[in-house]
């Protein structure tokens, strides 16, 4: 078998390197490769490729990156036509390349562990938060992720400064989309409350989402967005890590989740509605959210709605229950949480299952926050299982994702025009979806962020 072989390229041909540090490249089997914020130009000899948009697999293609966007797309080897190109050559005959992966439901800014014990975001500081954001988004882009969401976080500021990190070129990161901190009811789903808990007196950059009327919500919605985030997400009921509630009652009012969805669309922006129990959902559905997370209680009426409306889309992260269940008793979560778990997840991926053979748009989703960072695609496989096809699900996390970002015309398919972003794996995902748990190249922009060890 031909292994991956790159037949031009130098570090100090480039403005700058880095690489990933040690624990990553022994977990992921990373090469050291360039790191730098400029764009990339190269050419990718693909055995078979997944285009994110067709139906089926097309054979050999080149694919001819330069200055970060794809700019030729080519049936066979090519070499001759490489060669003009005057750009380096990666020889992938023997994988198969996908458009870099996206996951619309992300929270690179936590770790599962904080899950047992939610007073550590009183004391975590910046600067830890900032490092294991980091952290979080290289393991996430090793994982073939080069596009997320980041729905939601404890912290004000703490997803958009990683988002600029990224952009800026000073950490390796996938491209990322910022809600910044949830809107929610005090002590709902969003807010952090511990009970019994005597929070520190500077707390308010921990509740910068909490409101309690329309009026207070379009206030926050306003100032959020001002402070530059990409999106907005909304708790429209009870979240299952959370104490107190119940995952499926209502939290925020119709009204109120209509004021946030107004101030949003004005500015373009999209929302996201966290939303497990039936009415909740048929509430964010009805009020103009733009996808509806979790979704665990939905039923025919909300599936009724959300084909009815047309444009809007489901994230549901059918996979995570297992993790929490396992890994949450090992590292002693909280019992209440441990019980909401427990009571959702089976009935969340029947739900999933109803939702996909309904028609229901569907995007990749993982709630990857809960569970280490760099599991995301794990999720294909539980998908597959509970009614998706396999090009059903790649296109879930490529072309439909994208189209819910938003950003449909920079990523999520191998196009002429989009970002050079491309993943690629031995064997065929269509045949196997579990070949996508372990992505052996990782292109962002043009740039080699991940290859096999040799």
């Amino acid at each position: 078998m031909r292994s991956a072989t790159l037949v031009v390229i130098a570090c100090a041909a480039l403005s700058g390197c880095a690489i990933p540090p040690p624990e990553l490249r022994q977990q992921f089997a990373v090469r050291q490769v360039p790191f730098t914020p400029d764009s990339g130009s190269i050419a990718i000899q693909c055995g078979q490729l997944i285009d994110g948009l067709s139906n089926i697999a097309h054979g050999q293609m080149m694919v001819v990156i330069r200055d970060g966007r794809i700019v030729s797309i080519a049936p066979g080897t090519g070499r001759g036509s490489a060669a003009a190109t005057r750009v380096p050559v990666l020889d992938l005959l023997d994988y198969t390349c996908l458009p870099g992966l996206i996951d619309m439901h992300t929270h690179l800014t936590d770790r599962p562990e904080d899950t047992a014990d939610l007073r550590v975001y009183f004391s975590r500081g910046a600067e830890a938060t900032e490092r294991q954001g980091e952290e979080n988004a290289m393991a996430t882009l090793l994982a073939g992720f080069t596009s997320v969401r980041n729905v939601g976080t404890y912290v004000l500021g703490s997803d958009t400064q990683l988002r600029d990190t990224i952009d800026r070129g000073k950490a390796a990161g996938p491209r990322m989309q910022a809600s910044g901190p949830y809107l929610t009811i005090p002590h709902g789903g969003g807010d952090l409350y511990v009970p019994n808990f005597t929070e520190p007196t500077d707390n308010a950059r921990f509740h910068a989402g909490v409101a309690s009327t329309p009026e207070e919500f379009h206030a926050r919605a306003e100032g959020i967005l001002a402070s530059g985030t990409d999106l907005l997400k909304v708790i429209a009921s009870g979240a299952v890590l959370a104490y107190g509630g119940v995952p499926g009652a209502p939290e925020m009012s119709p009204q109120e989740i209509a004021a946030v969805v107004e101030v949003a669309h004005a500015e373009g922006k999209k929302v996201a509605a966290h939303a497990h129990g039936a009415e909740s959902i048929r509430m964010a559905i009805a009020a103009g959210v733009d996808t509806v997370e979790h979704a665990s209680y939905l039923d025919d009426a909300g599936i009724a709605a959300a084909l009815k409306r047309g444009n809007v889309a489901l994230a549901m992260d059918v996979y995570n229950g297992d993790y929490i269940d396992t890994e949450g008793r090992k590292q002693n979560w909280p019992e209440e949480f441990l019980r909401k778990n427990r009571e959702t997840t089976a009935i969340q991926r029947q739900a999933f299952s109803k939702a996909v053979k309904a028609g229901v748009p569907m995007v990749f989703a993982t709630d990857a926050g809960v569970f280490p960072h760099g599991l995301n695609a794990r999720q294909f496989a539980y998908m597959v299982k509970n009614g998706m096809t396999p090009m059903q699900a790649i296109q879930s996390a490529t072309s439909v994702a994208a189209t819910y970002m938003g950003r449909d015309n920079d990523v999520g398919t191998l196009q002429v025009g989009k970002f050079g972003d491309l993943i690629a794996v031995r064997g065929n995902p269509l045949f196997d979806i579990t070949t996508l748990e372990q992505v052996d190249v990782v292109i962002k922009g043009g740039l080699i962020f991940k290859l096999p060890q040799q």
